[in-house]
């Protein structure tokens, strides 16, 4: 598995899109493969600060001078089958990748 990424950091924040890609599948592409059977899902997150707005309370005002504000985009391989439901086991598992990006994102900046 090889993971394609782009970053930036325009004036309205800072910008991470990445995708898995399948290392053989990958291969085959650079020597000229058909690009279709590429699977392609990026996902990614942007952080963009900004001044707290005025109409917080003195105590959140007075402690911090800006915000952040966090934004992610997964895209999931799910079932086409119009009967297909998700399962509670999805739905966890959906919400713990949520979880563990945005912590490790606050790792990272040391926002905890």
């Amino acid at each position: 598995m090889l993971i394609l990424q782009e970053s930036w950091t325009d004036r309205t924040g800072s910008f991470v899109v990445y995708a898995p890609v399948d290392s053989v599948s990958m291969e085959s592409v650079m020597r000229g493969g058909d690009s279709d059977y590429l699977a392609l899902l990026p996902s990614g997150f942007a952080i963009s600060d900004g001044p707290l707005p005025a109409n917080l309370p003195t105590e959140m005002n007075n402690s911090h001078e800006s915000a952040s504000v966090l934004t992610l985009g997964f895209q999931i391989l799910v079932s086409s089958l119009p009967t297909a439901k998700l399962t509670v086991e999805s739905i966890d598992t959906v919400n713990s990748l949520l979880s563990c990006t945005i912590q490790k994102i606050r790792d990272s900046l040391g926002a905890n």
